[in-house]
């Protein structure tokens, strides 16, 4: 019996390369899985599957983890307000764990031998297949031909020909990838450090001008209403906010980042949902968590985008610092009103029943109700004490 291999399939020339050269070359039995996280619709996933059967693969499957995705990603990056170095909402790099954790358990499913993936040498999602497949499945070996052959588009295409493949390998100006939150654009731009990208580029146009309100209800934390439509699937929530978002052309941004490999990287993007969601959320934790939950969170969330996007999902912290962010999510319930205009936003403000701003212990700069002038007098007074006491030694030393 021949050898079972699992190929995580994108339909492009890379795996396509992959699961025509391991079951002609190396004798394989040849299985495919594409991992949907949210960025193909139905027609796609035809498409994908129809060019798994041309390439005479033994089997071939679609796994939906769009709703394990959100439940155990991006609600925790919203509660933590994640975005890599202040810009970017790891878009694609969190879905990429997901993908490999599902690939590999429908390798184990099925018996397979071999799992592979069509990753080059010179990016991050090597590693987060790597990692999580060796984690995962440690008896089941990886095979990477792509990355081990150093091959070019080229030889890639001349192959796939000489097998009776006819397919439009043609590559496309820009590498675009779609998910649920958010979309990927690499280019010739995105390859100089002094260049951006073209509206051109963008998958998604702007086709709305003057101004809109936008208003996203939460609950603990989660979006729940978009506008005062109440939605049950988080999921439809999120594509709501995008549709509306992406008109205005809301989301665009350039990341500039280090790899896990150790050089530096940049990619554009579009995330209107995750950039309106994750800054409308931190807007109502300013008005409904304390100074220090606010201060910890922000601690957490950029360890735990850190983490997440260099391909450590499965290590045991991630599951405490999640446990962290859903508890502190417990009065973060209220509604965010935005302005949205073309390629900007504004947060106006947020109605809250756990608004700590609305108390009877006064109102900042204006009037106070909870303590008296000596009291205020008292404290900055006994506030003051450790820089007095500093600086009366300073002087005493000479130094002052």
């Amino acid at each position: 019996m021949k050898e079972k291999v699992l190929l995580a399939f994108s339909s492009g020339l890379d795996t396509s390369f992959c699961a025509k050269y391991l079951a002609e070359e190396k004798g394989y039995e040849v299985h495919t899985a594409v991992a949907n996280t949210g960025g193909f619709d139905e027609a796609e996933l035809e498409r994908i599957a129809q060019r798994a059967k041309d390439l005479g693969v033994a089997s071939h499957v679609a796994l939906d983890i769009t709703k394990e995705y959100y439940e155990k990603s991006i609600r925790y990056m919203v509660y933590g307000n994640v975005l890599r170095n202040g810009t970017y909402p790891i878009s694609v790099s969190s879905e990429r764990i997901f993908q490999a954790m599902a690939i590999i358990n429908y390798a184990k499913q099925i018996g397979a031998d071999y799992v592979a993936h069509g990753s080059t040498g010179a990016g991050n999602d090597q590693v987060r297949f790597d990692l999580t497949f060796e984690i995962l499945a440690p008896d089941i070996k990886i095979l990477t031909p792509t990355r081990d052959m150093v091959l070019t588009r080229e030889y890639e295409i001349d192959y796939l020909k000489k097998h009776g493949i006819v397919a439009d390998f043609t590559k496309m100006e820009y590498s675009i990838n779609a998910g649920l939150w958010g979309t990927s654009i690499g280019g010739k731009e995105t390859l100089r450090s002094e260049q951006t990208l073209p509206e051109s580029a963008y998958p998604k146009q702007i086709t709305k001008h003057g101004e809109e309100q936008l208003t996203l209800g939460f609950e603990k934390g989660q979006l729940c209403s978009v506008n005062g439509r109440t939605f049950t699937d988080k999921i439809a929530a999120i594509n709501e906010v995008e549709r509306i978002g992406s008109a205005y052309g809301i989301g665009r941004d350039m990341h500039i980042g280090d790899t896990i490999i150790g050089i530096k990287g940049r990619v554009g993007f579009e995330a209107a949902a995750a950039m309106l969601i994750i800054n409308a959320h931190k807007m109502l934790e300013k008005h409904t968590l304390t100074k220090w939950q606010l201060y910890w969170k922000d601690q957490i969330g950029t360890w735990y985008g850190m983490f997440l996007h260099e391909a450590q999902y499965l290590e045991p912290v991630m599951r405490d610092m999640e446990a962290f962010l859903e508890h502190s999510q417990e009065n973060v319930t209220g509604t965010v009103i935005i302005t949205l205009r073309p390629r900007c936003y504004t947060l106006v403000g947020v109605e809250s029943p756990f608004d700590l701003m609305k108390t009877d212990f006064g109102e900042y700069g204006e009037v106070n109700k909870a303590w008296t002038a000596d009291d205020v007098k008292g404290f900055t007074k006994i506030l003051g004490n450790q820089m007095k006491i500093f600086y009366n030694v300073q002087k005493r030393n000479g130094k002052a």
